[in-house]
């Protein structure tokens, strides 16, 4: 499996991916706009010339808000969420963000478990956020690692 940055040559199976796993799915030119700004970051996973999954950043400052994250279906429950969160987290601080922020379907468990894997932080509930079905959005923030010193100021 590699990372890398999406291309506008993705896109076919990016929307393969996504008319697949989402019920109101982004569309073709809303994956294109974001492409070719300045202020995202989309990232596939893939191997041997197939795409597995995706995700995406829209950063502000130093912070970012994750629009998309999705696994191929017949890929699913292989870690592969699990590599592109940590290596969004990864990138996102090398960029200078260190908060990042997301929703999710507060029926989709196995998300918000991956998502609290990976250090974020439940901050509250949107209610009805999503349709198709209606269903209200769980919020969630990573925050910034802290890190710890005693008084003279070594490592805790």
């Amino acid at each position: 499996m590699t990372l890398r940055e999406m291309m506008i040559d993705d896109l076919d199976q990016v929307m393969e991916i996504e008319t697949d796993l989402f019920p109101v799915p982004w569309t073709r030119e809303g994956f294109f706009t974001f492409l070719t700004r300045e202020d995202t970051m989309f990232l596939v996973v893939e191997e041997k010339g197939r795409i597995l999954g995706y995700c995406g950043l829209i950063m502000v400052l130093d912070e970012g808000d994750i629009t998309n994250v999705a696994v191929r279906r017949d890929r699913q429950r292989e870690g592969i969420g699990n590599f592109i969160m940590e290596s969004l987290i990864r990138m996102a601080d090398y960029r200078g963000i260190s908060t990042l922020h997301l929703e999710v379907r507060v029926g989709n468990e196995t998300a918000i478990r991956l998502y609290e894997r990976v250090g974020f932080t439940r901050d509250g509930i949107r209610k009805n956020y999503y349709s198709d079905p209606a269903e209200d959005a769980v919020l969630m923030t990573r925050h910034p690692k802290t890190v710890r010193t005693d008084a003279g100021g070594n490592l805790c």
